[in-house]
């Protein structure tokens, strides 16, 4: 089974569900979104957002491809390109972190770890160019919205809480946490990337 991880580019973007490449709920402030989706032109502004951090701080997100199909894929950035956040109750993102936006593994993939495979290949992205930390905005309840991770999936992967709240908990993840469980990291990474053995395949979720 061949596995890959790749950054988020404009060449790639078209490898995101269509609901994802068109969705502006964290690149752009709530009245903005809105009125991008009004005018029927959410992808540009999607493109657009993708292309100004790639040209000013780099990468901001990954896709996984199992043979060649995405899987999952995760997108991130420094909080001052991401106006949404502000809209949070326990904003804002600590000046030293950066926030996880979204990350998720498509039907048919799920319950294979990948979705900590995204977080960890984040943590070490940020890792390598001397980030301290990735906080994320995690959500609590049934009716949670469809863009914000659940909270006790970013527990899962090793976040703590900084600052609670009944919906919307801001959690972070240390870098030098990640440090602890690098090992595992390099691990499941020879494994998703295809290692030197055969492996099962990914049964449906």
């Amino acid at each position: 089974m061949g596995r890959r991880i790749a950054p988020l580019t404009l060449d790639n973007l078209g490898d995101l569900p269509t609901t994802c490449r068109s969705c502006v709920f964290w690149e752009l402030d709530p009245v903005t979104a809105r009125e991008a989706v009004e005018a029927g032109k959410p992808e540009l502004e999607k493109e657009g957002w993708i292309s100004a951090v790639l040209l000013e701080w780099g990468s901001c997100g990954r896709i996984v491809y199992v043979d060649d199909v995405p899987a999952g894929f995760v997108t991130y950035a420094p909080p001052a390109y991401v106006p949404r956040s502000l809209a949070f109750p326990t904003s804002p993102v600590a000046p030293d972190a950066v926030l996880l936006m979204i990350s998720r593994v498509l039907p048919g993939y799920q319950r294979q770890g990948l979705g900590r495979v995204l977080v960890q290949t984040v943590v070490k992205d940020l890792m390598a160019r001397g980030v301290r930390a990735v906080e994320a905005f995690g959500a609590v309840g049934p009716d949670r919205p469809s863009c914000v991770l659940p909270a006790e999936h970013l527990l899962a992967v090793g976040f703590k809480t900084v600052r609670p709240h009944h919906r919307y908990p801001r959690l972070r993840l240390e870098a030098r946490t990640a440090l602890s469980w690098k090992g595992d990291m390099e691990v499941a990474l020879e494994r998703l990337l295809g290692g030197g053995r055969k492996e099962p395949a990914l049964r449906p979720f």
